[in-house]
């Protein structure tokens, strides 16, 4: 393998002694270290001075607290500029959870994988505090439904990659927490390969070192995540409200076309109002609308042909046609936001 620059990027907050620790660990294991100080306390910064005048480290400062996300940009942006050659990027927290060794076996795995966004995975175990638990497992869950990828630890902060996908990576919008969450979306969109790496799970006091805000940071991460069920969510009860009303003013007519007439006029002001949501707010599709629209065209064209025949069948055979119609929905949310992730409103990797 070609010689590759080793790079330990730790956006720090307020650390602990064990900082100091943990960069003269990587030092030794030929790391250069970028530590990014996100606007720390009075009482914190003699341990920044003393990580500098250790050598092999430059410190970054922000004059007052910005967030991880930010933190992390910093310094990534840094990294752009100034380094020419060939190199890989370890970010890690500055707890002291990521122990050196698994430092050095994410960026081994990186360096064997070009391309690639690596995840440092840690199993949830008995000591592992019930809020990292229960986020680590809801995460988990939510990103796996709204991805269709399954990944274990989404949540880490050990993550390794090379020069080649670094652009993408500073593009990628979020400040604090989220910023993290959005870089496992962006990369499922833009079709960016992850890979996870089992590392150690270690928690130091309960992980009372993170300044993790459960209420305001969880926020930020499910913010992003849920777009697209409030966007579907909306444009159901729209469907749903334009769906009964019609099915009132068609009293008159036979039940079968009354039936249709409801269903495909609902569909179609409903698919025209989440389109745009979708597009606009949801993906946020940058290009010309011309293909997304002839796309979306043809997805909302299969699922009212497949809607309206599966509600006259439930119908057919008894169902109430009310509870009919939030079946089929159900059924047809998860069809509509597959395909739109994946074929309609995808995001293309730029030129690095």
């Amino acid at each position: 393998m070609s010689p590759c620059l080793k790079i330990a990027l730790i956006p720090a907050y307020n650390p602990e002694k064990c900082l100091i620790q943990v960069v003269h660990q990587l030092r030794e294991k030929g790391f250069w270290i970028l530590v990014v100080d996100d606007g720390s306390t009075g009482e914190h910064k003699e341990i920044f001075k003393e990580i500098d005048d250790a050598g092999s480290v430059l410190i970054l400062t922000h004059t007052k607290n910005k967030g991880k996300g930010s933190a992390l940009k910093t310094g990534l942006t840094y990294i752009q500029k100034y380094i020419s050659e060939n190199y890989i990027v370890v970010t890690l927290d500055a707890d002291g959870q990521h122990r050196p060794k698994d430092v050095e076996i994410v960026y081994k795995a990186a360096k064997k994988h070009p391309g690639y966004l690596i995840l440092g995975s840690r199993k949830i175990q008995k000591e592992t505090p019930l809020k990292s638990r229960l986020g680590n497992q809801i995460t988990r869950m939510v990103y796996a439904l709204t991805t269709g990828i399954r990944i274990y630890d989404t949540q880490t902060g050990l993550r390794a990659f090379d020069n080649t996908i670094l652009p993408e990576l500073l593009a990628i919008p979020g400040k604090r927490y989220e910023y993290e969450m959005n870089v496992l979306l962006v990369c499922s969109r833009k079709k960016i390969p992850m890979k996870e790496i089992g590392i150690e799970t270690i928690y130091i006091n309960d992980n009372a070192g993170s300044h993790f805000n459960p209420l305001k940071d969880s926020y930020r991460i499910y913010k992003e995540i849920l777009k697209f069920s409030a966007s579907s969510l909306i444009s159901f009860f729209l469907d749903y409200g334009i769906y009964s009303l019609l099915l009132w003013f068609t009293g008159g007519f036979s039940k079968n076309i009354s039936l249709f007439l409801s269903n495909v006029m609902a569909r179609i002001l409903s698919g025209c109002f989440n389109y745009q949501v979708n597009r606009n707010l949801v993906f946020q599709e940058k290009t010309g609308s011309g293909r997304t629209a002839v796309q979306y065209v043809l997805l909302a064209a299969g699922i009212l042909a497949g809607n309206t025949l599966l509600l006259e069948v439930l119908v057919h055979f008894g169902m109430n046609q009310y509870i009919g119609k939030l079946c089929t929905e159900l059924i047809f949310f998860f069809i509509s936001w597959f395909v739109q992730r994946t074929f309609i409103f995808r995001q293309q990797r730029s030129g690095c």
